[in-house]
């Protein structure tokens, strides 16, 4: 990885220009209440230097990437193990990956390949503020 990236950290990679992946980030946030997730838009420099360290450069991952020790975790896998790592309620995502996974990537791509017709796009990429902004890697 990295030597600017946290190691022993879970990091979220998402499509920076997407409303429905901001507001994913912006669930996160407040919920992730030990400051463990890290973040970075896939379109950003250290975005596709983490997909090209994990193998996954020339893969079409235009959403929710899940980068957790050695492991990545993408489309619903990714979205299941956030919710198992945030706790609480949200674990009850952890029984979905008995599921199989041609189902539950059918869903999540549908919902993806249609999420800036239902849920818009931006121009440039979400800029954090405050103290989340320590938890986006540049």
């Amino acid at each position: 990885m990295a030597t600017d990236v946290p190691r022993e950290d879970p990091i979220v990679l998402f499509d920076g220009v997407c409303n429905l992946c901001h507001g994913f980030v912006q669930f996160l946030v407040p919920r992730d209440t030990e400051g463990r997730f890290h973040f970075a838009s896939l379109q950003s420099d250290i975005g596709q230097q983490l997909l090209a360290e994990y193998g996954l450069a020339d893969h079409d991952l235009d959403s929710v990437v899940l980068l957790e020790g050695d492991e990545a975790y993408v489309k619903s896998d990714a979205v299941i193990r956030i919710g198992r790592l945030l706790g609480g309620g949200y674990r009850l995502l952890g029984p979905c990956r008995f599921l199989p996974r041609r189902l539950r990537d059918w869903a999540y791509d549908l919902v993806a390949r249609h999420r800036y017709r239902l849920f818009g796009q931006k121009e440039q990429c979400m800029l954090p503020t405050g103290n989340v902004r320590d938890r986006f890697l540049e």
